[in-house]
């Protein structure tokens, strides 16, 4: 046990190392860098799995076309992820509030359908394989899924530079919060 939780923070921190790659100046290459970036991501994901789980022959022969079918369904969901991110690397310095707020509301759909879409893989996962291995399978899955986030996100230009005249300074210091005792009574 100890062995296999070593392997894999070994390999979260080795994943977490690997360089995303800046694309947001090389317009052209946009579509292929994203389409590399998910291509290593999946492989990447594949791998935590498999090191992560430590599935027997049983759980493994039930588990893996399961989740053929759950990956092929959030890659349709992740394809619109990228589209929403490809046009905001190509509208970032020019973006306006009608198109953020569209991204916005893409991206909030993107994230509601992927929670629907967990839920019923975890449904499906749960007639075939122990509570406690779903449980764990879906914990490694966020793990996998807040790390690849946040290499996306390192990735991406800050919004903090488009704002909208009239709107609040965001480098303002935030309102203090007071701490009183409650009255005695």
């Amino acid at each position: 046990m100890i062995r296999n939780s070593a392997l894999f923070i070994g390999t979260l921190a080795v994943l977490s190392l690997c360089p995303f790659g800046r694309a947001q100046n090389q317009e052209p290459g946009i579509d292929s860098t994203i389409a590399l970036v998910r291509a290593n991501m999946q492989a990447d994901r594949t791998a935590l799995i498999t090191s992560g789980m430590n599935f027997n022959d049983k759980e493994a022969a039930a588990f893996w076309p399961i989740y053929k079918e759950y990956e092929y369904e959030r890659s349709r969901l992740d394809d619109r992820r990228a589209a929403v991110i490809k046009e905001y690397m190509q509208k970032y310095p020019n973006l306006n509030d009608s198109e953020a707020k569209a991204m916005a509301d893409q991206m909030l759909d993107c994230e509601s359908r992927l929670a629907e879409l967990k839920k019923k893989y975890y449904k499906k996962f749960n007639k075939v394989l122990p509570a406690l291995t779903v449980t764990k399978f879906f914990q490694l899955e966020r793990r996998v899924d807040l790390m690849m986030d946040m290499q996306v996100e390192a990735s991406l230009p800050p919004l903090t530079q488009a704002q909208s005249a009239g709107q609040r300074d965001t480098q303002a210091m935030p309102p203090q919060v007071v701490v009183t005792d409650p009255p005695e009574q």
